[in-house]
Formats: structure tokens, C-alpha cells, sequence
């Protein structure tokens, strides 16, 4: 199963996300298929980046969002 989330990089308490497709099976930081943004929740308020494009695609395709991806497509104004 396809699943788009966050993959956690940055320093000790100080973490930066990007947003990736990969197979659930993978662990959290490893292989991935494809990156299509990025999340920053260190900022006041957060930050994020997606592309609109990349995402509707794997959404279209099967991929299933966690939640807090589904949260941060929501505010981008991403639906399924």
C-alpha cells in the first residue's frame, strides 16, 4: 500500500519534514518513491509546501494521506 507522509529530517528539537509518497512497508526516514513538499512546524505560524500537482496525482492513483498530511492538504486545499 502507497502512503503519502511526513519523513522527519533536522537537528535534535528542531524538526523540518518532507512530504513523501512511499510504501508503507519502508520505514518512516527511509526509501521513498517520490518528495512533493515540505513541512516547517518549528515557524510561527507553520509552513508548508506542496505541490498541488504531484499530490491530486498520487491521491488520484490510491495513495492514502496520514493524518497529519491530510491536515496540511486541507489547509493547501487539496482534496481527494
Amino acid at each position: 500500500m502507497v502512503k503519502i507522509r511526513l519523513k522527519r529530517m533536522g537537528q535534535k528539537k528542531a524538526p523540518f519534514y518532507r512530504i513523501v509518497v512511499a510504501d508503507s512497508r519502508s520505514p518512516r526516514d527511509g526509501r521513498f518513491i517520490e518528495e512533493i513538499g515540505t513541512y516547517d512546524p518549528t515557524k510561527d505560524p507553520s509552513e508548508f509546501h506542496v505541490n498541488e500537482e504531484l499530490a491530486k496525482k498520487w491521491l488520484s492513483n490510491g495513495a492514502q494521506p496520514t493524518e497529519m498530511v491530510g491536515k496540511i492538504f486541507k489547509a493547501a486545499g487539496i482534496e481527494k
